[in-house]
């Protein structure tokens, strides 16, 4: 299950980092199914489903995942979330803790599903990017409280892949930069 906002959904370039990592992990001879509600993508993603939600906080993730994991019941959750809380300056002291939040939710729906949760990508506006670095900073700590506490939630260092260079528009990833945020989650 792909998850998060926008870049998950693949704002700028349809389909997203989802392109590049269906191509991987066919050519990995993995066998892959992407979940979700959502459906969208060019013909070379072998599979558009997903759930992302392009302008989606935490907060709104977190109000429907339950169900969404209950109906689709993923193994897997690529999650990447918490740049519009930055972009709308929602309260952002406390998006860690909401993050925290939404990942025991995950982890309590399907206890056996691996949780790798991605620092958010860099931001082109330097106050927005300095917000981006303290919310990214307490993540390692988030996920290692998480795997202490025996969940399978595993830490994606997002950000180090892409620079602002990567961006189109200052907030989505290039093509060239989604295929980097798919290299890195495979």
């Amino acid at each position: 299950m792909p998850l998060g906002d926008s870049i998950t959904e693949g704002t700028q370039v349809p389909g997203g980092y989802r392109i590049g990592l269906w191509q991987r992990l066919v050519s990995g001879r993995y066998t892959v199914d992407f979940v979700g509600s959502q459906f969208n993508g060019p013909g070379n993603l072998g599979d558009h489903d997903h759930q992302g939600h392009p302008g989606w906080r935490i907060d709104q993730i977190d109000a429907n995942i339950a169900g969404w994991a209950r109906t689709y019941n993923p193994r897997t959750v690529l999650l990447h979330i918490g740049t519009n809380d930055v972009l709308q300056n929602y309260n952002v002291s406390s998006a860690p803790q909401r993050l925290s939040t939404l990942i025991d939710r995950i982890t309590a729906t399907v206890p056996n599903a691996d949780v790798f949760v991605a620092t958010i990508i860099p931001l082109s506006n330097s106050g927005q990017e300095n917000t981006a670095r303290t919310f990214n900073a307490a993540i390692p700590g988030i996920v290692q409280s998480k795997v202490n506490a025996g969940k399978h939630v595993h830490l994606v260092d997002m950000h180090a892949a892409l620079t602002t260079a990567d961006l189109i528009d200052g907030i989505h990833p290039t093509s060239g930069g989604y295929d980097k945020m798919a290299a890195t989650w495979y």
